[in-house]
C-alpha cells in the first residue's frame, strides 16, 4: 500500500500493489490500483490491513477497498511478503502525473505507526494455518457487513484503476 499524497481540497490517494514472482513488471492485470480515501488520514491514525493464503484483500477501517483472488500459481504472489515504511518524493507521477510538485515548506514528513501487527503462513500452508488475530477473514470470507462496505465504496469513492482493470469492475 502506498500513500500517494494529495493536492489542496481533493482526497488522498491510496495505491495497492501485488506484485508476481517479486517484481511489478509483469503483464498481469489488475496488479495496481489507486483509491481515493473518504477521509483525511493525517489527522488520526486507521486501520489498514493485507493478507490471505486464497486472496489478497486490502481493508480499510474494516472496509474491504480491494480483493485480489488466488485463481492460479501463475498469476498470484507466492513469495514471502515484506513490509516496507519510507517517505519519498513520487511528485514526478503521483500527484495528477507530475501536475503538483512537493511542496517542502511543509517539512519535516513524519509516518507514525501504533498497534502494528505482523503474521502469517506461507502461500503453500495448510487449511489449519489462519490469519492473524486482527483479520477479519477468521471464518476464511467477508462478512455481510463487509459484502456492503464493499459495495458501498465501489459505488461512491472508488476513483481508478490501473494496469487495464476497467472502472465499474470490482477491486
Amino acid at each position: 500500500m502506498e500513500f500517494l499524497g494529495t493536492t489542496f481540497g481533493k482526497p488522498y490517494t491510496l495505491e495497492t500493489n501485488v506484485y508476481i514472482r517479486g517484481s511489478g513488471d509483469g503483464k498481469i492485470i489488475g496488479r495496481e490500483m489507486k483509491f481515493h480515501l473518504w477521509f483525511d488520514p493525517t489527522t488520526d491514525f486507521h486501520h489498514y490491513i493485507f493478507f490471505g493464503v486464497l486472496r489478497r484483500s486490502f481493508l480499510v477501517d474494516d472496509v474491504p477497498i480491494r480483493r485480489y483472488p488466488r485463481k492460479s500459481d501463475a498469476t498470484f504472489p507466492l513469495r514471502p511478503t515484506g513490509v516496507n515504511g519510507s517517505i519519498w518524493d513520487a511528485s514526478s507521477w503521483a500527484t495528477e502525473d507530475g501536475k503538483y510538485k512537493a511542496d517542502y515548506r511543509y517539512q519535516p514528513f513524519v509516518a507514525k505507526y501504533t498497534n502494528f501487527k505482523a503474521g502469517g503462513c506461507s502461500a503453500y500452508a495448510p487449511a489449519w494455518c489462519c490469519p492473524v488475530s486482527a483479520s477479519p477473514f477468521r471464518a476464511g470470507g467477508l462478512t455481510m457487513q463487509q459484502y456492503r462496505a464493499m459495495r458501498w465504496f465501489k459505488d461512491t469513492i472508488w476513483c481508478m484503476t490501473i494496469a487495464g482493470t476497467p472502472k465499474g469492475a470490482m477491486p
